[in-house]
């Protein structure tokens, strides 16, 4: 099973969803923003890779944050400020049968699906 979890006006996640396509690779889109995302699996992707990885400082959610919050966050506290503010997380994150990926890059996705 495929997933790839994301905010739908993204422009990151549109090209990775352009890509998919265009592959014709089957998948679900997850949109986080509107569905939401679990501690569980927000955890599993901090397992796969780091926690900094999974958390997207360069955004706007992450820049209105709290400087206390931002100065504050950390490994214990990381995946519930990703669940209350999903759009904190870099995206896309591609989901194959459990195995993570973070970020966009068509060399990379073509080396994924041995393309």
């Amino acid at each position: 099973m495929i997933t790839l979890f994301g905010i739908k006006n993204c422009d990151t996640i549109k090209k990775a969803r352009q890509w998919l396509a265009a592959e014709d690779i089957d998948y679900r889109f997850h949109n986080v923003r509107v569905e939401g995302i679990d501690a569980a699996t927000i955890e599993h992707w901090i397992e796969q890779s780091d926690w900094e990885t999974v958390l997207n400082r360069r955004g706007t959610t992450w820049h209105k944050l709290d400087s206390q919050v931002q100065a504050t966050t950390n490994r214990d506290n990381v995946t519930a400020l990703l669940v209350e503010y999903p759009a904190m997380i870099k995206r896309p994150v591609l989901d194959i049968d459990g195995t993570i990926t973070i970020g966009f890059k068509p060399d990379l996705y073509q080396k994924i699906f041995n393309l």
